[in-house]
């Protein structure tokens, strides 16, 4: 392909993408997907907090007013079905009146909500925080209550983030990657705390603190593990993740966590993995024999190896993954990222598919993913821009 040819796919891609977001914006806010039998039977056509809050920051970027009031309208719809103790709901089904939260809770909806809130407003000045300044104290306290007192990072049980049937818990990089950015946003305390601790627990072996609680989990890890390319994606006690987590070292390296040598590493890192396009989601998908299997992982046949969450390819982490190339200054491989991007989004007739499996390219999961138009947007912008 020609850089003609990647010029223009990129632009209809570009168009396609903005047309996607107008077809799925409901009355409440983005659906998850283009809401077909399908996906209506699979609950795709809901507003879900993660999903619609990264669709809300692209949308508040495009400069379409209709798009803007999407994107106003999402935020509204989530924080309407807050719960009492502050965390913002999975998804919302309107007709129903209700939030769902999911089976262990769902941490980064909260985050993603907040993160929004203030992006939101930064595109378009639309006085989000002050409309829910009473909604956005209920959510940041409700995070501080997940936080440990000392250590200043998140613990979460397994399967309660994005990856929903994957077995990370206790601290989970994605997670802290979020929170340290929350925190940035609104001024919180311990900042600095979070961002040092983080790197300190998700790269064991870089520095071992005072703290001997802190201490343990580290010296567990930097015992049995070699130094990491890439960041852990989770420690808990005694266990941890070594399967690379991507989008966990994407945000690490967008929002402030990892400092410019880090970033080199782990951007080489995922790009010598020969299935990291569009965006695969582990570079050592987790084995039915190893200890972090659990049952849940195969039911559905969903995250066998190189599926779903477990080593799937997912248009929408290459997104993100656009985002840090060209944000660590590599423009040129970011731009050709791009073009490989718009290539998958355009794959069997512009069907923007959920993710493909890993090994065999094969599509996979919902049609018209809305995410997808909404990082395909964030990441053509971010060549020129900054976005986080």
């Amino acid at each position: 392909m020609t850089m003609t040819d990647e010029a223009a796919l990129i632009e209809e891609c570009a168009r396609r993408s903005l047309d996607l977001l107008r077809e799925n914006l409901g009355p409440h806010g983005f659906l998850a997907a283009r809401p077909t039998d399908k996906a209506v039977a699979r609950g795709y056509d809901r507003v879900f907090g993660r999903d619609a809050s990264l669709c809300a920051i692209a949308a508040a970027r495009s400069g379409d007013p209709q798009l803007i009031r999407g994107a106003r309208r999402s935020l509204a719809s989530l924080a309407i079905h807050q719960a009492a103790n502050g965390q913002i709901p999975k998804f919302v089904e309107p007709e129903a009146g209700r939030g769902d939260f999911w089976y262990l809770g769902c941490i980064d909806a909260t985050l993603w909500w907040l993160i929004a809130i203030k992006l939101v407003d930064q595109s378009t000045d639309g006085h989000l925080e002050s409309r829910f300044r009473g909604r956005i104290r209920r959510a940041l306290a409700w995070l501080s209550c997940q936080e440990h007192p000392l250590f200043h990072l998140l613990q979460q049980n397994e399967a309660s983030d994005w990856a929903d049937i994957m077995p990370r818990s206790g601290f989970v990089l994605y997670t802290n990657a979020l929170w340290l950015y929350v925190k940035k946003l609104y001024h919180l305390p311990a900042t600095k705390t979070t961002k040092q601790h983080a790197n300190w627990l998700f790269l064991p072996g870089s520095h071992l603190p005072d703290y001997r609680r802190l201490r343990l989990l580290i010296h567990y890890a930097q015992r049995r593990t070699t130094p990491p390319e890439l960041y852990l994606s989770f420690v808990n006690l005694s266990f941890w993740g070594e399967e690379g987590d991507v989008l966990g070292n994407l945000l690490a390296l967008l929002l402030g966590l990892a400092d410019d040598h880090r970033k080199r590493r782990v951007l080489d890192a995922i790009a010598a993995h020969p299935a990291a396009y569009p965006g695969v989601s582990v570079l050592t998908p987790i084995q039915p024999e190893s200890r972090q299997w659990r049952p849940y992982m195969e039911r559905h046949r969903q995250n066998l190896p190189h599926r779903y969450h477990n080593g799937g390819l997912w248009p929408m982490i290459g997104g993100f993954w656009v985002l840090a190339l060209a944000a660590s200054g590599r423009k040129a491989f970011a731009a050709r990222e791009l073009a490989r991007l718009a290539q998958a989004a355009a794959a069997s007739d512009w069907r923007f598919t959920e993710w493909f499996e890993g090994s065999t390219g094969a599509p996979h999961g919902m049609a018209g993913q809305t995410w997808n138009a909404a990082l395909f947007l964030l990441a053509r912008e971010g060549l020129d821009r900054k976005i986080f």
